[in-house]
């Protein structure tokens, strides 16, 4: 897999060069339908245009690898998110129960 100078691979996931902003952040705002330039503005003003069009031109470059990156991660965390919830079920149903007062309290 090519890396241009907009991305860099960290702790097993991948950033635009020199920040904290993931790959991820940005794809997922783009295939929302979101332009470059809305990404930019309203999600990560501190990134420049340019680093946001990198990170979009990096990911349909490597679409195939950074998708498969993208699914290994969500199932990751959904394993991590049902173990904690396992674990800790007390705080999961309190939780829930908040969740669900504040849905029918917006309806």
């Amino acid at each position: 897999m090519t890396q241009p100078d907009y991305i860099e691979q960290r702790d097993n996931g991948y950033c635009i060069l020199g920040s904290r902003v993931s790959l991820d952040s940005v794809v997922y705002r783009f295939l929302e339908g979101l332009s470059p330039e809305t990404i930019q503005a309203d999600c990560f003003p501190t990134r420049s245009l340019d680093q946001v069009y990198g990170a979009i031109s990096y990911y349909l470059t490597n679409r195939a690898e950074v998708d498969h990156y993208l699914q290994e991660s969500d199932a990751n965390y959904e394993a991590f998110r049902q173990h904690i919830r396992a674990e800790y079920p007390e705080a999961h149903r309190r939780l829930d129960a908040i969740l669900e007062e504040a849905r029918t309290t917006r309806l």
